[in-house]
């Protein structure tokens, strides 16, 4: 009888990652770990690696979620070995890894290094970019997480209380707001807000602090004196330099003494963020969480509209995901989007006139069979005496 023939163990794509962890959300969420340089991971029959240099290795042992954690050295050392040359890199290591590990290709995220794909490519290797989001699981959060971002949540609302502690202590002088003898300015209110924010553990990098017609570009960080009677959009969205989950709130205050029609246009935003959050749940579409906010300021006659000059009045999404990325899935805007279970969403809805000031109160709330939970938590008292 003749013998046999071995067949050998079909080769399976693998999972790979080349980032660092502070421009990539992913590369964090798969190790649980964060690192400042670019590093290697990958995903293999269910187990995950890191492939890291001294500098990192030991640290990783003891505080990433790798399942293996690989010395980069060791590995350089392996591909000169099998490619027989005094300096080998990234591909080399790759190549090493593919040979040992038996994967014949990779899917790789959107963002992965064009440099390194192509060079892979060029060695033979089976390369797919990953089409939608490479952890789906990121867009429902574990209770911990909930935690996390609700800790980022407490930091917002530290530097908005900054914020509006300066903004009250103000004095108004020839229609300008003063502090501490100086005019008042968006830089000046910017940077308390991000001392407050490094005070209380997270960063706050484009913090908002804009007011008048500068509010009215809802992504204007602000810039020069601050004036009395206008509205000031403050918008802080730290990430907690521990865990590296974002907060997101935003309150708008007036120094002085506000105007029927600012009057209206904050109630009104008040009112239809009050509805969104009140149709928050499990199931619902965000689309239609959107449209309601549309229905409510078309029911109060706030007309949005376009021109060459810009826009007026709602032109942005109601909301958007968060965690480890200040905008992630899913989106509460005119696509459409089924909020699952525990996914997290900001709820912002926002009116912008150049003649009357710009308004947006923005909250982040958790997404429950039974409605939506509330992760932050600041008082909507906006006019300053």
């Amino acid at each position: 009888m003749a013998k046999p023939k071995l067949v050998p163990k079909k080769k399976s794509k693998a999972l790979l990652l080349f980032a660092d962890t502070r421009v990539s959300a992913d590369q964090l969420y798969f190790g649980k770990f964060s690192v400042p340089d670019a590093f290697l991971s990958f995903k293999r029959g269910g187990k995950s690696y890191a492939v890291l240099s001294r500098l990192e290795f030991a640290r990783a042992l003891k505080e990433s979620a790798f399942d293996h954690v690989l010395s980069l050295e060791e590995w350089i050392e392996k591909a000169k070995r099998l490619f027989k040359k005094s300096k080998c890199g990234y591909k080399e290591v790759v190549q090493t890894l593919v040979k040992e590990h038996r994967i014949s290709g990779f899917t790789v995220p959107s963002d992965f290094p064009a440099k390194l794909a192509l060079n892979l490519i060029d060695e033979g290797l089976d390369i797919e970019v990953k089409q939608g989001p490479l952890f789906p699981r990121r867009e429902t959060k574990s209770e911990a997480e909930l935690a996390m971002i609700k800790e980022g949540n407490r930091c917002s609302a530290r530097g908005i209380k900054a914020a509006e502690s300066m903004l009250k202590a103000s004095k108004i002088r020839n229609g300008y707001l003063v502090y501490d003898g100086k005019r008042l300015t968006s830089e000046r209110l910017r940077e308390a807000i991000e001392i407050e924010c490094l005070k209380s553990g997270s960063v706050s990098s484009d913090t908002i602090a804009a007011g008048g017609t500068q509010a009215c570009d809802p992504h204007c960080v602000g810039s020069g004196p601050l004036r009395a009677n206008e509205l000031i959009i403050v918008d802080v969205f730290p990430r907690v330099s521990a865990t590296g989950y974002f907060g997101d709130m935003t309150r708008t205050f007036l120094k002085g003494r506000p105007s029927e029609s600012q009057k209206a246009l904050v109630a009104a935003v008040r009112h239809a963020q009050k509805t969104a959050i009140g149709l928050v749940k499990t199931g619902v579409n965000g689309k239609a969480i959107h449209e309601a906010v549309n229905g409510e300021f078309d029911k109060r006659g706030y007309e949005t509209r376009f021109d060459e000059r810009g826009a007026v009045g709602f032109f942005h999404g109601t909301g958007h995901g968060l965690g480890l990325e200040i905008h992630e899935a899913p989106r509460v805007s005119a696509v459409s989007a089924k909020l699952k279970r525990n996914a997290v969403v900001t709820i912002e809805p926002g009116l912008y006139y150049p003649d009357i000031g710009g308004c947006r109160i923005e909250d982040v709330v958790a997404i429950r069979d039974e409605g939506a939970e509330k992760l932050s938590s600041y008082h909507y008292r906006w006019a300053l005496s």
